[in-house]
């Protein structure tokens, strides 16, 4: 199975051949929007693969989504992945946004179903007039343009799936309708990450499938997160973020140290294209790179200001 494509590795500045990509959220109001182009201009000169935008449930963040990933195409080297869903819309809704990203020069979509609009413990429901799931929002895509469509991928299983085959077939469905890449929810043991690649491989599934890694930041936020998504929380991590609620510059000093523990493994044990959720914060995405043996590729775009701001 080819989990390293050959335009993703040997980079200038990389001798590890290792591939990174970083996902940013649109910002709410201007100051987040200075963090924001702070933190991609930070980890910019690293040189990634690509990097994604979200966007949220209902079009809560759909024109925050536009703007920033337009501007990238604008005024950045980087090529922009947007986010997409499908939740609460109608497919000319969706596919509005499509071809608005077409007319802007997005060639990248990373096409998720959405999260249903009740939270945990919600149905889903697709709208009457709707794409129905992940693999009729693939094919939409496809069919408006010949767009790269990366789609989600679960470790441990999506929370809806009746069982790992259910999974693997609407991975299976997803790739049939034109996706060219998987990027796994976040996860913190990595054996589930490589029981999930062997799953695929027997599937007969032959898309790359990235591995998506989360800093823990803020361990509280992190378990809800996980709640959502069906991810386990082994104890020894809960126990490494133990008493520090108040302490947030130690809590970064052991997020680095988990992530640069769970990426060196997976690394030794062969895997080279990581995506990671940086939840806006870039200094310390920028160590764990610097750890993994990715050099910047042009100088460093930077000052005590804005090492000072990220958090």
């Amino acid at each position: 199975m080819n989990q390293t494509p050959s335009h993703e590795t040997h980079r200038t500045g990389n001798p590890r051949g290792v591939g990174v990509s970083f996902e940013f959220f649109p910002p709410k109001n201007e100051e987040m929007e200075q963090k924001l182009w702070s933190s991609f201009h930070r980890l910019e000169p690293l040189n990634p693969d690509f990097v994604s935008v979200t966007y949220g449930a209902g079009g809560s963040t759909r024109e925050r989504t536009h703007n920033t990933v337009s501007r990238m195409v604008r005024e950045t080297s980087i090529a922009p992945a947007a986010h997409l869903t499908c939740v609460d819309a109608t497919r000319e809704e969706v596919n509005e946004v499509i071809r608005a990203y077409q007319a802007s020069g997005v060639k990248h979509i990373v096409a998720l179903r959405g999260d249903p609009a009740g939270g945990i413990g919600a149905k889903y429901e697709p709208h009457p007039d709707g794409y129905a799931n992940g693999a009729e929002l693939v094919k939409g895509i496809r069919d408006i343009d010949d767009f790269e469509v990366s789609v989600s991928a679960y470790p441990e299983k999506h929370p809806e799936s009746q069982n790992f085959a259910a999974d693997m077939d609407m991975l299976r469905a997803k790739v049939d309708a034109g996706a060219t890449r998987a990027i796994t929810q976040f996860f913190f043991v990595n054996d589930y990450y490589f029981r999930y690649l062997d799953r695929v491989e027997a599937a007969g599934i032959d898309i790359p499938v990235t591995a998506g890694i989360l800093p823990v930041l803020n361990f509280k936020q992190v378990s809800n997160f996980a709640d959502q998504s069906g991810t386990h929380i082994p104890p020894w991590l809960a126990d490494r973020f133990d008493g520090l609620d108040d302490d947030p510059q130690v809590r970064r000093l052991i997020a680095a140290s988990v992530v640069v523990e769970q990426v060196m493994d997976l690394m030794q044990q062969g895997v080279r294209n990581f995506h990671f959720y940086t939840m806006n914060h870039a200094n310390i995405i920028f160590a764990i790179c610097h750890l993994m043996g990715i050099r910047p590729t042009r100088p460093l775009q930077t000052n005590l200001a804005r090492e000072q701001q990220d958090a």
